[in-house]
């Protein structure tokens, strides 16, 4: 969810501001630029952010200074990793706002809270499940991308909350009585629109997705 920023100010809009641009500076450092020099992938990847921008254009307004949207983060993190995908969130952003349907002063807090944290979840929860479980094909699909997807938009909305209520604009108590309480049907789209993606990607073009080898997840399987 995208908050206005002309709430934020003060050490609220210093801190996210300092958040985001480290981490787009993060990203920008080590960011694999050998990936994209490659003009198909380039081509995907360009074109994943004009999706991502397309999608993030159909929004909901769900209480004041706050609207909604699908992210489809968690898809762009498994296929680009996590630098490519902050900086195509960051891109999108940077569009929707010059297009005057994002403000710019929200940028800096969105994309801290709707693309960094989101993106840098999707990128922990990937590591811990390879750790945790054995390389395979339903597990990657139905924890990396369904359930990691659906859980990013549910953190991402919870902080962009919890950032609106310490601007004292609304209470968590005001929130809960007109949006909060439905959080969980968020998570169904989200972790849907994923996993349908990823399930079609690593069966068709898995040479597009970073984060997946046939030798890992199917061979010998």
């Amino acid at each position: 969810m995208e908050v206005e920023g002309s709430y934020f100010s003060g050490i609220l809009l210093w801190i996210c501001s300092a958040v985001s641009i480290s981490g787009v500076l993060l990203a920008l450092k080590i960011a694999p630029w050998k990936l994209i020099a490659d003009k198909e992938h380039l081509n995907v990847f360009l074109g994943a952010c004009v999706f991502l921008l397309v999608m993030w254009m159909i929004r909901a307004p769900v209480h004041e200074g706050i609207e909604f949207h699908l992210l489809f983060l968690t898809t762009l993190t498994l296929m680009f990793g996590w630098s490519l995908a902050v900086l195509g969130g960051t891109l999108v952003l940077l569009s929707l706002s010059i297009a005057g349907i994002s403000s710019w002063a929200g940028l800096l807090v969105n994309i801290t809270s709707v693309v960094l944290i989101p993106v840098t979840f999707s990128q922990i929860a990937l590591v811990l499940i390879r750790h945790w479980f054995p390389k395979h094909f339903f597990i990657y699909i139905y924890l990396n991308a369904f359930l990691s997807g659906g859980m990013a938009v549910l953190i991402s909305s919870f902080l962009s909350s919890l950032l609106l209520s310490l601007t004292g604009l609304a209470t968590f108590a005001m929130m809960w009585d007109t949006y909060l309480t439905y959080f969980p049907l968020m998570f169904f789209p989200e972790a849907v629109l994923n996993g349908w993606f990823m399930t079609l990607l690593v069966s068709y073009k898995p040479h597009w997705v970073i984060s997946f080898r046939d030798e890992d997840y199917l061979h010998g399987k």
